[in-house]
């Protein structure tokens, strides 16, 4: 299933993917880690790889390449699906030079709507360091209610992080 909209696709990330993403990864290494703890563990292609067979077996989540103009930009997915309490957790991760051109909001919106219509969802969560202006822009723009504030709740390489807790019901979302 490929989710569009204006020159952006959402395409489940696929084997044939794991080069590009690595590429991608170790491009925007630096950018990335400051708000991402897998990074430093991402050192080879078959990391990448490894990462897409696991998107792949896991049954309760659905990741997928970012496209823009026909090229890969980041990743975006549903970390987890909750099948029974029907809800999911949604995670993304950004090029650096593909920020602010609303790519990551429009995207979000794809998932959001391929949540609430296929996959009968009933809440969406987000959740980013509550230093990530740029990550908690996101469900801010989108509608997303703040639940809360997690303390310490990631550990980032050398310190721990807290994060905002942002959830969307279905009953609240406009398209």
């Amino acid at each position: 299933m490929i989710l569009t909209a204006n020159n952006i696709a959402l395409k489940p990330l696929t084997l044939d993917d794991s080069d590009v993403l690595f590429q991608l990864t170790d491009k925007n290494r630096d950018y990335l880690r400051e708000w991402l703890p897998w990074v430093d563990d991402t050192k080879t292609v078959e990391d990448s790889k490894s990462f897409i067979q696991s998107t792949i077996d896991n049954k309760n989540a659905a990741h997928f390449g970012i496209w823009f103009n026909e090229n890969l930009v980041g990743v975006i997915g549903y970390h987890f699906i909750h099948k029974a309490n029907r809800k999911g957790h949604i995670g993304y991760w950004l090029d650096e030079n593909s920020q602010g051109k609303g790519v990551m909001t429009i995207a979000c919106r794809l998932l959001i709507k391929h949540g609430f219509e296929q996959l009968n969802l009933n809440r969406i969560e987000i959740s980013c360091a509550v230093d990530n202006e740029k990550s908690c822009a996101i469900p801010e723009r989108l509608g997303f209610q703040q639940e809360g504030t997690f303390r310490q709740v990631e550990w980032l390489y050398d310190h721990f992080v807290d994060h905002k807790f942002y959830a969307l019901l279905k009953e609240d979302w406009k398209e």
